[in-house]
């Protein structure tokens, strides 16, 4: 039996459903060997009164410290986020909140899936322990912990630490070393889709339970000035008659609805706040065209998501783009601005292709390969250690 310690402050709980839900769905799919026992340890982070009242942290408070989440043991430490120290004490007091959790508790190896402030808090518990641990990149903790100042030390000695590495991507694993760590550490591990739940549908159908008719695009992120929401909103505004629906909830919500409301397009574009994972497949298996400007990405699950919908994808180079994108019969890779996707966009409706052509590009990311890859990692890591 392989006992796992997996750590990450990106997992999902009652008032988060849609967060991390990629870790999710790794952490279960790992957890349900029957050569695994595994527990979560997904620590929150909320700052000293009285700004713990705010409504984004007040709604920690009927959280369940210690749970079963979908079958699996879950502890929700919380831990204390210093506003205006950007960061630099988060790993320190996500440490004493997972020590206390895991008083007494024995384990074979920790799996950090972020590295941020998951990955240092690893390394600690993995010396005080004794045994092996890997943490895997995803994208803005490398991105943006990686290379602010207050956090870039921690996030370098932490990969230069572990006794392995993950990234998302062939790109990830390219800028974890170019922060100065052995390249030789660090494993592909790329992420999976439900080829199930994320099927082509009938077009026209799907879009009339939306309310569109017409080309429909679709893009999925959460509403930050990262996900570039704002560019996608400027190509669509060029292209008379298109739809575009975007899913996700976020701090620029009220620029995007000024900007919709300044190009006046509010009739066709609309954005439908958070919705929940379930929901996703309904709506971009919908749409003729999913764009996503993301100014930075490992390798967005919302890309796998949508070929395996049959919708070709928009997306500029960032990440591990061009391992999803490998042929126009996937999409397009284009500079991230408005006349460049706009006229991507206006390419692949324009030239519509068959979805089970474009589904074809998703079948290599599967849960199932994720999991074989990661228990073979992990109890690697064990072995080698012995």
């Amino acid at each position: 039996m392989l006992r796992v310690l997996t750590l990450s402050t990106l997992f999902p709980d009652a008032s988060r459903p849609n967060f991390g839900v990629f870790v999710e769905r790794q952490t279960l799919g790992l957890a349900a060997r029957p050569d695994v026992a595994l527990t979560v340890v997904a620590g929150i982070g909320v700052p000293p009164w009285p700004l713990s009242r705010h409504p984004r942290y007040r709604q920690f408070a009927a959280v369940p410290t210690h749970e079963t989440w979908k079958g699996v043991e879950v502890l929700r430490p919380r831990f204390t986020v210093l506003p205006g120290t950007a960061g630099r004490f988060h790993a320190s007091a996500l440490l004493r909140a997972v020590r206390r959790g895991i008083r007494g508790r024995e384990f074979d190896v920790i799996d950090a899936s972020f590295f941020f402030p998951d990955g240092p808090v690893a390394i600690a518990l993995g010396r005080e322990h004794g045994i092996p641990v890997s943490i895997k990149a995803r994208g803005a903790d490398i991105h943006h912990w990686g290379h602010a100042a207050a956090t870039a030390r921690q996030v370098r000695d932490a990969g230069l630490a572990a006794d392995g590495l993950l990234a998302v991507s062939r790109a990830m694993a390219d800028d974890i070393a170019a922060l100065g760590i052995p390249a030789e550490k660090v494993k592909v591990h790329h992420t999976g889709v439900d080829l199930a739940r994320f099927a082509p549908v009938d077009r026209l159908t799907a879009k009339a339970a939306l309310g569109v008719a017409g080309p429909l695009v679709v893009s999925v992120g959460a509403l930050i000035p990262r996900k570039g929401h704002d560019v996608v909103i400027d190509a669509v505004a060029r292209l008379d008659g298109v739809t575009l629906l975007i899913a996700g909830e976020g701090e620029a919500r009220g620029a995007l609805e000024a900007q919709i409301a300044r190009a006046g397009v509010g009739d066709r574009v609309r954005l439908l706040g958070a919705v929940p994972h379930a929901q996703l497949p309904a709506l971009i298996a919908a749409a003729d065209v999913m764009a996503l400007a993301s100014a930075s990405e490992g390798l967005a699950n919302v890309w796998v998501e949508a070929l395996a919908c049959g919708t070709p994808i928009v997306v500029p180079p960032v990440g591990g783009a061009p391992e999803v994108v490998t042929a126009p019969s996937a999409g397009r890779i284009v500079p991230r601005e408005a006349g460049p996707f706009a006229a991507a966009i206006a390419d692949l409706l324009g030239a519509p292709l068959p979805a089970e052509v474009v589904r074809a590009h998703a079948l290599g990311f599967t849960w199932e390969a994720n999991t074989v890859a990661l228990y073979a990692h992990l109890a690697g890591l064990v072995q080698t250690r012995g």
